[in-house]
């Protein structure tokens, strides 16, 4: 649920309203976290690959297992378990640059 929950917060820009659902404000709707499903459902994780497109990653599927967003790739059991660990991975990545960031600001 981390990987699901930091995903539908920092990439789809969704806001916890509950512990069990988020409110997209593009859309003015709730989602519960079981209509929420990337690692199970690919029409869900294909939600993720539109919106990291629509920031501007090249989104690139090596066999059925292997995803890539630019430089940043990860693997999955299925095509949907991948996207989604990229898509964490990409979160991962920018935290630590966000980290860094904020640490030389401090020095």
């Amino acid at each position: 649920m981390i990987k699901t929950d930091s995903i539908a917060r920092r990439i789809l820009g969704w806001k916890l309203n509950r512990w069990d659902r988020w409110y997209d404000y593009e859309r003015g709707m709730f989602i519960h976290d079981a209509d929420f499903q990337p690692e199970q459902n690919l029409n869900h994780a294909m939600l993720i690959v539109d919106r990291l497109e629509e920031m501007g990653y090249t989104y690139t599927v090596n066999g059925v297992s292997r995803v890539c967003f630019n430089e940043i790739c990860a693997t999955g059991e299925t095509l949907a378990k991948a996207i989604t660990n990229a898509a964490y991975s990409i979160i991962e990545h920018h935290s630590a640059s966000d980290t860094t960031k904020m640490w030389q600001r401090m020095c």
